[in-house]
Order: C-alpha cells, then sequence, then structure tokens
C-alpha cells in the first residue's frame, strides 16, 4: 500500500542543526556520496527527506564514530544497500513459494 502523505522536508540550516555539522559540510558530503540529492525547489534551494536524514545520519556515524574515511563510508553504505536488496529479492521469492505450496493445497 503506498502512502500518499506528503514527505515532510528540512532545509538545509534545519538539517544542519539536527546533526551539529555546518551546511558547507552537507554540501560537500552531496558531491560525494551519489545516493544525497536532494530535493531542489525552482529557486535551486536545498530539501531534505527523511531518507535523507536516515542516510545522513548513517554517514555521520561511519565518518565521526567508527571513525571511517570517505572511500570507507561509500563503501559500507553501497555493500548495506545491496544486503538490503538480496534481502528483499529473497523475501520476495520465499513469498512466491509460499503462494504456490499454498494454491496446491487447495
Amino acid at each position: 500500500m503506498k502512502n500518499d502523505k506528503p514527505q515532510k522536508t528540512y532545509k538545509i540550516g534545519q538539517i544542519a542543526a539536527l546533526l551539529g555539522l555546518k551546511p558547507f559540510v552537507l554540501r560537500f558530503w552531496e558531491t560525494e556520496f551519489p545516493a544525497l540529492k536532494p530535493i531542489r525547489t525552482p529557486k535551486g534551494q536545498r530539501l531534505y527527506t527523511e531518507d535523507h536524514l536516515r542516510l545522513l545520519k548513517s554517514i555521520q556515524h561511519l565518518m565521526h564514530t567508527e571513525g571511517m574515511t570517505l572511500e570507507g563510508a561509500r563503501r559500507k553504505l553501497a555493500e548495506h544497500k545491496r544486503q538490503n536488496e538480496l534481502k528483499t529479492l529473497v523475501r520476495r521469492e520465499l513469498e512466491e513459494i509460499r503462494h504456490l505450496l499454498s494454491s496446491e493445497d487447495v
């Protein structure tokens, strides 16, 4: 079921304050992490979604808490994405098998 409710957005200053970072750090991370592409208003203002906020928190944790480099953080995020995609694929296949097995019982 798709949620039609508009997603909450944050301006760069709001995100910077939430994370305790300077806005220039967020702009720099946009250049270093391909998945971090905020929405742009017609005037060019950046708007970040909850998904962006989660990604930024992950990047911040990897770099500031775990002490990873930019490259290390990129690799870790890419590995996490691949794992999630694999889990999703396996889950779908298992659901299809369950459906096939339940339809044979009828």
